[in-house]
């Protein structure tokens, strides 16, 4: 009997760990997504990926909504020309991800050459089946 209890127990176990694998890899593929979007100022997929609610939070301070996030990736005044994501880590609760990691981009805001190297704070939120990007907050390295 015990050895039945200790099999059901360890089958629980290993369901629970594949179903946050399955988790995690779905919101990585979510940050490669908008990653790949904010590269191309792709409005269709921002528009999919972020959530109506979005809190964007700058480095130095400034928070957009995702109305303004996604007109200054379209228009060219935040131009990501090229976005590395290093060291990150994803932690699910519920319907709600962490993700942090440490980007590092080249840049051409309206038409000036630059870098970017920032740690950052993203939060994810299962809707509707869908992980939307909620907020995010980054701070100079």
């Amino acid at each position: 009997m015990k050895k039945i209890a200790t099999s059901v127990l360890f089958f629980l176990w290993m369901n629970v760990v594949l179903a946050q694998s399955k988790q995690v890899t779905a919101v990585a593929n979510a940050v490669e997504q908008l990653r790949v979007a904010m590269i191309n100022a792709d409005s269709v997929a921002l528009n999919k990926l972020v959530s109506n609610k979005l809190s964007y939070g700058h480095s130095g301070g400034a928070i957009d909504d995702k109305k303004i996030f996604i007109q200054k990736l379209v228009s060219g005044k935040s131009d990501f020309v090229t976005i590395d994501l290093t060291e990150q880590t994803i932690t699910i609760s519920k319907k709600t991800a962490i993700v942090r990691h440490t980007l590092n981009a080249t840049t051409n805001d309206n038409g000036k050459a630059g870098e970017v190297h920032l740690k950052v704070l993203q939060v994810w939120q299962k809707q509707n089946g869908s992980w939307k990007f909620l907020a995010r907050q980054a701070i100079k390295l």
